[in-house]
């Protein structure tokens, strides 16, 4: 009997044999050399060899027999480095081995400086990384990892240095200028001391690459430094770098940041190489096409030289008139290059199909992969290729995905060789049998630039083909997933266009998010597909641990895989039975005559899947029912309308409802159940996948493209509540109504602020609340009455959003008339249900009065229209007249029309307030130009009502400011409501009625603040310092110089307009203004501060000394002065020019820098006078006056005033008004 021992010494003495036979090569002769003894380089008579002499021998024993060859023999370096190759790519357990022999080496070398150790490791490396990332990492980074931190054995001492840099130095005349890039761009760490040991290496390197016509300034915008293959020529890699561009330009729509970096740093490059590339003459498009966008956004930001865009655009032209000669050349071209490089892949992944009738022959099969790696890059034509994919993210557009034709082409090659294979493999064995084959090809597919093509391509046929693909490619597309997301953590994110969440998705997620439910044709083809996916996945990791399993399967899918088998099989719903232990169904599926339904089934009751489904991330929630349910459309769904009818009523009642929430149900609790649902139907509202289906409008203006029917359970949920036998007769549960408590929890979470996209979003969260409220009863605003007592329905939540939220999206002084419907339907409802219906109302609206004057106000708006309603429903259902409440809205609104007729006027009601907004809706229902014989007419009808019309009439003129293309029954353009405004200020005036008050409005002290500022946005309180100097020519400066309180009102004005216009909240008045032709220089708060301070320069002087007698000064810094100017000068520098003024956007800012310096430093805060904090107005102006240079008018005429007044001391405590 002959020993193990013997055929494993023959197998070792043949193996060193052939890595001694005839050693003349040099080192230097396989550092030039070596990238061509890769392994699909190498003749397959020698790697089949190799792989022969590998049977007998572990890996181990393999790597430490090429050690001791190397150690002891001279040796053939194509040999040995082609040995290596074939060890990595044959052997996957070789390849760590591999890494730690050289991470021995380098431990050795820098040791003992020992340069034999360094040359091995170096060439065992670069040889390694030559068959790609997925075998080994590349050079570049394996070089920055064991070189570019101090953990590398390099930093142990200078000698180590020395021996490090002069060893690479040594290498610079023989390497690939690929290799010397990635040491300049990637440098060792050095400690500064020895920072020249680096700088003469990067010299030498530099020099070197200049001698071979090789610049860093050359190389590509997206150029890879992990692969080995020989530098791209400049002008080949611009049109890479073009095509690249071009795809950013079209994701993101911008410029992509590596052009706008090379246009700047890398200039030589950009203007002799890119813009050429970019600016290839063609027939341009009728439609500009993204590459015609991209220049002219480059022409746009001044980044193509004027001369060279005229030349471009010059041969264009020629081109077009040359377009039918030039047409068949170029199909020719492109037929030649399709032909050229794919032939030889073609053939590759051919041979590979044929290794597939024995899958288990490792060995053959990782051969034939490493070929067709080899022949990807040439069929794709970039160099960077062999770039690991790892450390970026992937862009997709999901709703348009596109390649060029040769891409599509590879990709389509490489996907048919995948099913046909699996097909093949399948038919020999289980996919528990088939070998690694299909891991090391998706291995393949996962380079830099090829894994892009492979998503994209996979994004076509299954979201947007997906029917019509037949069940070969149905199998091994899913097994291609599959193995795509066993490989996911070492991919890249995938960022999509819309519809997808903002965040990056994995690999598995992705392809989870490519399946839909949206028809029929989808939903069959994501059951399919889902089924073959959870099919191989199970048969292919059935002897491995639970935990692998899980990391192959996406959650998603498997949840979608539970949706539909519930969704589409009745069957499926009922329990399962205890014996159900069938087999996954993956054989069944690879027949040509496969019942996808029956495996489906199959899969469902298979008891390893019931198993996998305990897992929680594998739960499917109620949350995920409902989003998944609101894709479907019901008018192309599979179901009728009485089976989705029934299948809806079956999952929310007896299905989620009852379940516990650790498995994603509702613990039995309807309430919960309808929150859930609310927060559902919002968030899918607000996603791009509401907005999926656009060409139904009606469907997207409704908020909600999905499914309505989702929206009836709600509807059916919500009168559950209110009128189950469990219903509380109380208007609400203790802890407020459900909806409610989901609308402030939303709100809660949502960013504050006033900017633009913080308005927006709110405003946009907002209206989904208003949708959702306007389509449940009208109870839930107003409530229900307890029983037997005649209480007011508690509407105190309505009224907090109202207030708090719903006021400042409302259009003036009133919510939108479908809301104001909505709460009084609610309140005749209310009154329906109470013992006293008239009181019931009058409770109400009596409230409404103090806590939410915003429903009246709308009352009144929208009364034409509501009251008709009002009446009839009171009439049919109460039997009486109209309760006390109602028809003092309905009075206040008879006295805002009388006034528009020529009868006398009737009696105004009370509140004052409520009878200002009924004339001011009437006026503007009228559109009159003039209302000075309206207020004639008011006679002694109350000053304080003219006060509150005064009111209403501002907040018009700001809203005509802000919207002044608003909605045509409502729209007041501004010089109208200007004109308005300041005929009812005269009036004021006339009257010697005091208006200032509306200026320093406060909520606390329940006086006029507490009611106005509840009937105006905030966005207009905050802007009545514009409407106060929007009237500042129709001042009668002399009365109201008279006023005490005039300078203090005037003052605060002024300043809080100047922090206006640096918070930028003007802007969207002057960006209005200048839209707008009429309304041009009407808007311009620059111009209006300037306007403003003159104004107090006149009024200063002939303010009487009772002006500044209640004002004390504050204190003042001693370096104040020179800070502020400072501070002045740089704001000076960015300040707009003012017309007709030179230096007068110095002198309208300079007041702002003051303001700004002192609030800077840590004096006490003001105190608060009549719930209204003050600045003191002496102070503000004696700051004024401390820089003679800056505004010396200001400081000459206030110095005059203060040398009168009675209180000179600078350093006492601030007192106010």
């Amino acid at each position: 009997m002959i020993s193990t021992d013997s055929p494993k010494r023959f197998f070792s003495h043949t193996l060193t044999q052939v890595l001694t036979h005839k050693p003349v090569l040099r080192v230097s002769d396989a550092v030039q050399m070596q990238k061509e003894w890769s392994f699909a380089k190498t003749h397959p008579l020698l790697t089949g060899l190799y792989r022969r002499l590998f049977t007998m021998l572990s890996p181990e024993e393999l790597v430490g027999h090429l050690q001791e060859v190397l150690e002891t023999h001279e040796v053939n370096w194509q040999h040995v480095l082609s040995c290596v190759s074939t060890l990595v790519i044959c052997l996957p357990e070789a390849q760590q081995l591999v890494k730690d022999w050289v991470a021995r080496l380098l431990a050795r070398a820098f040791e003992n400086c020992d340069l034999d150790s360094m040359v091995t490791a170096f060439l065992v490396v670069r040889q390694a990384a030559l068959e790609g990332p997925s075998v080994f990492p590349s050079y570049a980074d394996w070089f920055q990892a064991s070189f570019g931190s101090s953990r590398g054995s390099h930093c142990c001492s200078k000698k180590t240095l020395v021996f490090l840099f002069k060893f690479l130095s040594d290498l610079v005349p023989f390497e690939a200028p690929r290799y010397m890039q990635a040491h300049i761009l990637h440098p060792p760490l050095v400690p500064s001391k020895y920072r020249s040991l680096l700088t003469d290496y990067v010299t030498l390197a530099k020099t070197r690459l200049a001698d071979l016509k090789v610049s860093l300034e050359n190389m590509g915008l997206y150029e890879d430094l992990s692969s080995a293959r020989d530098v791209t020529e400049p002008h080949s890699q611009a049109h890479q770098d073009v095509e690249k561009a071009i795809a950013v330009f079209e994701h993101t729509g911008r410029i992509p940041s590596a052009v706008m970096e090379a246009s700047i740093f890398r200039r030589p490059y950009y203007t002799a190489h890119f813009l050429p590339a970019l600016l290839t003459p063609r027939v341009l498009p009728k439609t500009p096409d993204p590459r015609a966008a991209l220049i002219e956004s480059l022409r746009r930001a001044d980044k193509i030289p004027p001369s060279l865009y005229s030349a471009y655009c010059q041969a264009c032209s020629t081109a077009e008139e040359k377009k039918p000669e030039s047409a068949a050349p170029g199909m020719k071209v492109e037929a030649v290059r399709a032909e050229g490089p794919l032939g030889p892949l073609a053939a590759a992944l051919r041979e590979l199909r044929a290794a597939m009738t024995d899958p288990t022959q490792y060995d053959v099969v990782a051969a034939r992969v490493a070929v067709v790696s080899e022949r990807l890059g040439a069929a794709l034509g970039r160099a960077e290729e062999d770039g690991s994919s790892g450390g970026s993210q992937i862009q997709l557009s999901v709703l348009t995905p596109g390649l060029e034709q040769q891409e599509r082409e590879v990709a389509d090659l490489l996907l048919t060789c995948f099913c046909q294979n699996l097909v093949v493999a399948s038919s020999f064995a289980s996919p528990d049998r088939q070998g690694p084959w299909a891991s090391r090809l998706v291995t393949a597919m996962c380079g830099r630039r090829l894994l892009p093509v492979v998503l994209t391509r996979l994004c076509q046929l299954l979201r947007h083909q997906g029917p019509s693909l037949s069940a070969s490619h149905v199998l091994g597309l899913a097994a291609l997933v599959v193995h795509l997301a066993e490989s996911g953590s070492v991919l890249p994110e995938v960022r999509v266009g819309l519809p997808a969440p903002a965040e990056g998705l994995s690999v598995a997620e992705f392809f989870s998010s490519l399946l839909t439910f949206r028809t029929s044709e989808t939903s069959l083809f994501c059951l399919k597909f889902c089924t073959a996916v959870i099919s191989y996945s199970l048969c292919k990791y059935s002897s491995l641990s639970r935990d692998t399993l899980c990391s192959c399967l996406s959650p998603a899918l498997v949840k979608k895989f539970q949706f539909i088998i519930l969704r589409l099989f009745p069957e499926a719903r009922d329990p399962l039975c205890p014996e159900d232990t069938a087999d996954p169904p993956w054989r069944p599926l690879c027949r040509p005559s496969a019942d996808w339904q029956q495996a489906a089934l199959c899969l469902w009751k298979q008891r390893t899947f019931q198993e996998l489904l305990k897992e929680k991330e594998f739960h499917l929630t109620y949350r995920d029912w409902l989003r998944l349910e609101l894709e479907i459309q019901p008018e192309v769904d599979c179901l009728s309308d009485t089976e989705r009818w029934d299948f809806q009523q079956w999952a929310i009642h007896e299905y989620f409802l009852p379940k516990p929430s650790a498995a994603g149900g509702c613990d039995g609790d309807l309430q919960v159940a309808c929150a859930v649902l609310v927060d559902v139907l919002i968030d899918f509202r607000q996603s791009s996948k509401s907005y999926n289906y656009s060409e139904n409008s009606d469907l997207v203006l409704s908020g909600c493209s999905g499914n309505r029917d989702i929206f009836s359970r709600l509807q059916e949920m919500a009168a559950g509540l209110e009128q189950g036998p469990g219903a509380p007769r109380s208007c609400c549960p203790p802890q407020g109504h459900f909806l409610f408590g989901v609308f402030r929890r939303r709100l809660q979470a949502l960013a504050s602020g006033w900017d633009a996209a913080a308005r927006l979003q709110r405003q946009r969260e907002l209206l989904a609340y208003k949708w959702i409220l306007l389509g449940l009863p009208p109870s839930i605003v107003v409530g229900r009455p307890q029983a037997g007592r005649p209480a007011a329905p508690d509407c105190t939540e309505f009224f907090h959003l109202v207030n708090s939220e719903l006021r400042n999206f409302s259009h003036g002084s009133a919510l939108t008339h479908d809301l104001t419907v909505h709460f009084f339907r609610g309140l005749l409802s209310a009154c329906s249900q109470s013992g006293d219906p008239s009181l019931t109302a009058d409770l109400v609206l009596t409230a409404c009065q103090t806590e939410c004057p915003l429903v009246l106000t709308s009352a009144l708006l929208w009364w034409p229209r509501l009251e008709p309603e009002l009446r009839s429903r009171w009439r049919r259902c109460l039997q009486g007249p109209l309760p006390q409440e109602l028809q003092r809205l309905w009075e206040a609104q008879r006295f805002g029309r009388s006034c528009l007729l020529p009868d006398p006027a009737s009696p105004a009601p009370g509140p004052a307030w409520l009878s200002a907004a009924a004339l001011y809706f009437e006026i503007q229902r009228a559109g009159k130009d003039s209302v000075k014989s309206q207020l004639e007419r008011l006679g002694c009808q109350g000053e304080e009502l003219v006060v509150f019309l005064f009111f209403f009439s501002l907040m018009g003129l700001l809203s005509s400011h802000l919207t002044p293309h608003g909605r045509p029954r409502r729209a007041v353009d501004t010089p109208k409501a200007l004109d308005i405004c300041a005929e009812i200020l005269g009036c004021l005036e006339k009257r010697r009625v005091s208006w200032l008050v509306l200026f320093q409005l406060t909520e606390t002290g329940g006086g006029l603040g507490h009611v106005l500022l509840r009937l105006a946005p905030d966005q207009h309180v905050r802007l009545l310092p514009f409407a106060f100097y929007s009237l500042l020519s129709y001042f009668d400066e002399d009365a109201l110089t008279r006023e005490d309180a005039f300078l203090h009102v005037a003052v605060d004005m002024y300043l809080k307009l100047i922090r206006l216009f640096v918070a930028g909240e003007t802007s969207a008045l002057s960006t209005v203004a200048s839209r707008s032709r009429e309304h041009r220089g009407q808007g311009d708060p620059v111009g209006l501060i300037t306007e403003a301070r003159r104004f107090l320069l006149r009024s200063i002087p002939r303010c009487p000394k009772e002006s500044f007698s209640n004002v004390a000064e504050v204190t003042r810094r001693r370096s104040l002065c020179c800070v502020c100017r400072r501070a002045n000068e740089s704001a000076v520098d960015t300040a707009l020019p003012l017309r007709g003024e030179p230096g007068g956007a110095a002198l309208a800012l300079w007041p702002l820098t003051c303001w700004a310096v002192v609030a800077s430093f840590p004096v006490p805060r003001p105190r608060v006078s009549g719930g209204c904090t003050r600045l003191s107005t002496v102070g503000f102006l004696q700051l004024l006056a401390t820089s003679a240079d800056c505004d010396p008018d200001v400081r000459a005429a206030l110095l005059s005033r203060r040398q009168a007044g009675p209180d000179a001391d600078l350093y006492r405590e601030p007192r106010l008004f």
